[in-house]
């Protein structure tokens, strides 16, 4: 049965800290432990989380048994949408099978096996999907007409598995700030955000992993500080969602103040920290 969503305020907070690279988290799904899993959830709300990516890696083993075991634990806590970050189908599915919440794919790319396995959960089980601008080797655009000619092969094959447009929510991946063409990618990023739907056609959503900017080796503070800049451009083109550590508060206190700003919301000054 298609799981019910709906509209999306003006730019929603992902927490991206539920991940099986956490160690504390790694032990509690290898022992099947909820309680460190509710506590994390609990602290990622309370830092402002409007949803919560649920990330276990690409789950090779018991991949079903994990990611149910994960939705259904999250969701003791809190209601917040869930968006399922795996390579696995299987894990994907049974996520969908356990989830009461609202729920994202997230997500598949032009890789064909994605097409292929992923992508069509989406139109079964009636919910929005991720699609990253990336190329099927995954590989990154660096020029603004690669972003679009992949967006329009993301909605070409969305709309084959039987899932529409107002389902689709585009990543464009923001590329390391210390990639050699990391810089060119992010600039090219910001222009196809502001012209997507000009030049798409249709009026998608826009979701961004803000934590990719500042990969690598250099001081927490500058890290922040890269994320706090670019936060505001990606708002000012039109994100709607985006993925972040929420546990850094001045980046959770720019995303709000970008959001109070940048949406259709009365403005209040209670709102900005």
């Amino acid at each position: 049965m298609p799981i019910k969503q709906d509209i999306y305020q003006a730019m929603i907070i992902v927490a991206d800290n539920l991940q099986i690279t956490d160690p504390e988290i790694s032990a509690a799904v290898d022992e099947r432990n909820p309680e460190p899993v509710k506590n994390l959830v609990r602290a990622v709300v309370a830092s402002g989380a409007d949803a919560i990516d649920i990330n276990p890696g690409p789950l090779k083993k018991d991949a079903a048994e994990i990611m149910t075991f994960l939705v259904e634990t999250v969701q003791s806590v809190t209601s917040k949408t869930l968006l399922l970050d795996t390579t696995s189908a299987e894990a994907i599915e049974a996520g969908l099978c356990a989830a009461t919440s609202r729920v994202i794919i997230n997500g598949f790319s032009l890789e064909p096996q994605k097409c292929r396995n992923i992508l069509p959960l989406a139109g079964k089980f009636g919910v929005d999907i991720v699609g990253y601008v990336l190329y099927p080797d995954s590989s990154v655009p660096t020029e603004e007409d690669g972003f679009f000619k992949i967006t329009l092969e993301l909605i070409d094959q969305a709309q084959k598995s039987g899932v529409s447009p107002n389902r689709l929510i585009i990543d464009p991946v923001v590329a390391p700030l210390i990639w050699a063409n990391g810089t060119a990618h992010n600039r090219a990023l910001l222009s196809f955000l502001y012209r997507l739907d000009d030049l798409a056609g249709v009026a998608l959503r826009r979701i961004a992993g803000l934590s990719n900017l500042s990969t690598g080796r250099a001081p927490a503070e500058k890290k922040r500080l890269a994320q706090r800049t670019f936060l505001p451009m990606m708002a000012a083109a039109g994100l709607d969602m985006v993925l972040m550590q929420v546990f850094q508060t001045d980046v959770v206190a720019t995303a709000k103040a970008c959001d109070m700003i940048t949406g259709d919301k009365i403005f209040s000054w209670a709102v900005i920290d």
